[in-house]
């Protein structure tokens, strides 16, 4: 079908904005690369644009030798692990239980779990549940504490929905329990929203900072998300990676950490890009 002229016009506008903005997005992080790799002098005397300048590796070296990087790696692979395997089993659980209408109470507790996106308990009675819990200072209080979201829970369950209990119906014909239905055949039908709700969970994990600022007091507990924020917001990049003079802004240093931090995130996210948007469309389709 031929395209009018009007249509060429208005699909031109499109790519011309989307366009824009996609530089607008790139441009910040194409800038902390470059800077990463620059000499700490071009960076200071504003040189880098777009392209590193007096390409060095050194920023890397100070990232890859600072003990507080690897710590805080791997405590934020823990709680991302750990964490994203905790909120599936709840979340799948729960949804699963909650898409079936023969579940008694099953509207009453929808409602009760779709009140809290609209109201929450608050920080101060939150931080109060997790002390009385003796979850403070717990790497368990990252892990289970923040086990279940609202908003993915909706999503699976409204997904579950949506598979037709005809085919269940035949599985229970066959013998098949609920435990048997849901893992041998709900599950393997639902891969797309389950990458997606996994992925929801996952970069929330990786990228955890508050309650982790205010629960954890222990600096061997710490999230590469704090370490972050001591290096990029507080300035204060550690005396290992200060020893070299030609750090004395710090500022390659914590380029590099954020490209550092970033990097995981990036990788992964390419081979579960194809089940995001279709998983959260057919998740979307009934309330």
């Amino acid at each position: 079908m031929m395209e009018s002229r009007g249509e060429k016009i208005f699909y031109g506008f499109n790519y011309l904005i989307l366009g824009l903005f996609a530089c607008c997005t790139l441009y910040p992080f194409l800038y902390v690369l470059s800077a990463s790799f620059s000499s700490p002098q071009a960076v200071v005397t504003g040189q880098v644009l777009l392209f590193p300048k007096g390409i060095t590796m050194e920023a890397y070296n100070a990232v890859f030798n600072e003990k507080g990087i690897w710590m805080g790696y791997a405590n934020t692979i823990f709680y991302t692990v750990a964490g994203t395997l905790t909120s599936m089993a709840l979340t799948i659980a729960g949804a699963y239980a909650l898409s079936k209408k023969r579940l008694k109470g099953r509207v009453a507790i929808n409602m009760l779990i779709s009140f809290t996106l609209i109201f929450s308990a608050g920080m101060i009675p939150m931080y109060l549940n997790f002390r009385d819990l003796g979850l403070l200072d717990n790497r368990w209080g990252i892990v289970i504490g923040f086990g279940l979201n609202t908003f993915n829970f909706i999503i699976l369950r409204t997904f579950f929905q949506s598979i037709p209990e005809e085919i269940e119906e035949a599985a229970r014909i066959d013998g098949a329990g609920d435990i048997a239905v849901m893992m041998k055949l709900v599950l393997p039908l639902s891969k797309a929203s389950l990458a997606t709700i996994a992925l929801f969970y996952a970069v929330a994990r990786w990228n955890g900072f508050f309650w982790s600022m205010l629960l954890l007091r222990s600096e061997d507990k710490f999230p590469l998300q704090l370490i972050l924020n001591r290096l990029v917001v507080q300035m204060k990049p550690s005396e290992s990676m200060m020893n070299d003079i030609a750090f004395s802004t710090g500022e390659t240093v914590i380029y590099a950490t954020i490209i550092v931090a970033i990097l995981p995130i990036i990788i992964v996210y390419p081979f579960i890009q194809k089940y995001f948007v279709k998983g959260v469309m057919i998740g979307s389709l009934k309330g």
